[in-house]
């Protein structure tokens, strides 16, 4: 696997292209305690600033870990494409109507009663440091080199890796 860091507009880039593929992040909060709290969490955009904004109920046990600490950890995982992004920073729970109308819409109904809902926040979280592992081949590919890897003892480049300057 080989290292590739990228810094400012490249790694924002990276960074909001991978997430926009992956979608749903492992959100855990209470990093200072163990075991962490853990929840999937829908990504509803990725604002030209680099924020990562989710929906979340004013009642869940996440939102109120935030009031406590806003240091939270992202975990994006799709195996399939080969593709993984840890992200550190900090979290904001927001009230503000009109950020919940722009970002709300029809599939949230599963888990709010509208865009009133009093219960509807947004989360908006400021990464400061990530990481990835990508690998533009498939599985397949992967496997075979993988494999090849195995019995000649060589190297493979299966990917990269690196962390992303956000």
């Amino acid at each position: 696997m080989s290292t590739e860091n990228v810094s400012n507009d490249e790694a924002k880039k990276k960074f909001k292209d991978m997430v926009a593929d992956i979608k749903v992040a492992m959100f855990a909060t209470r990093l200072n305690k163990q075991p962490l709290s853990v929840v999937p969490m829908h990504t509803k955009e990725v604002d030209k600033e680099g924020n990562i904004w989710f929906l979340s109920r004013n009642d869940s046990d996440h939102n109120s870990d935030l009031l406590k600490q806003s240091e939270t950890q992202l975990l994006y995982s799709d195996p399939g494409s080969m593709k993984f992004v840890s992200v550190y920073g900090d979290a904001e729970i927001i009230t503000d109507q009109a950020v919940l109308d722009d970002l709300y819409n029809k599939k949230d109904n599963a888990w709010f009663d509208g865009k009133e809902d009093p219960n509807l926040t947004a989360i908006k979280f400021h990464p400061k440091e990530a990481a990835y592992w990508n690998n533009d081949s498939n599985q397949l590919v992967t496997f075979l080199k993988l494999q090849a890897a195995a019995v000649t003892g060589d190297d493979k480049d299966i990917g990269t890796s690196g962390k992303m300057d956000l």
